[in-house]
């Protein structure tokens, strides 16, 4: 049974996980890999509008290599290098959820660059009926949380700053057992980054 004060926690979360960026002109968009069909189609969408505007579909290109965000923003960078793309500015394509932890890999791996980390637009609500687990939802939600603490330390990703209601949130959830994502050989806490 998931309580009111675990749908709120998991609101705060969902809230600070995405980065409220503006979709803008960039010079490239990187389409994250997901399980999550919606980061497809919001792919796709920015596809056609590029497509629209005259951008030829031989531009587009396809990065299959990667298991993870920091291999999609390493082989990324990789192929366009090869390309010969000029890039100063980055539109990530994420999951709702990732959009926080897409910034802080890019702008670890990419620091030269703008990065704008967006999603489709999707509420919490839509988004646990997408996948039709919520407690799944949640415990993505929370592991999503502690890779930003742990992260970078590991040195994967620039550190941010997460605010106390944040952390304490994330804290309660992990008390109720929404930790099927949490990374197994890591603190479980969120507190090593909070005050950075």
């Amino acid at each position: 049974m998931i309580s009111t004060q675990d749908w709120a926690d998991t609101r705060r979360l969902w809230d600070y996980h995405q980065m409220g960026h503006a979709p803008k002109p960039c010079s490239v968009a990187i389409g994250l890999g997901s399980h999550d069909l919606e980061v497809a189609d919001a792919a796709v969408d920015y596809r056609e509008r590029a497509l629209e505007l005259g951008v030829p579909s031989s531009a587009m290109l396809v990065e299959p290599r990667a298991r993870n965000t920091g291999e999609n923003i390493h082989f990324s960078r990789e192929l366009l290098q090869e390309a010969d793309v000029d890039v100063s500015s980055v539109l990530l394509i994420s999951k709702p959820y990732e959009e926080r932890r897409a910034y802080a890999t890019a702008r670890k791996l990419w620091p030269d660059v703008e990065i704008v980390s967006a999603s489709g637009p999707m509420t919490l609500d839509a988004y646990v009926d997408s996948i039709g687990d919520a407690r799944l939802v949640i415990d993505m939600l929370v592991g999503a949380l502690q890779r930003l603490s742990v992260y970078p330390e590991q040195g994967f990703m620039i550190s941010q700053h997460i605010p106390d209601d944040v952390t304490e949130a994330y804290e309660r959830l992990c008390r109720h057992g929404f930790t099927s994502r949490l990374l197994p050989d890591a603190p479980s806490h969120a507190r090593s980054q909070k005050r950075r």
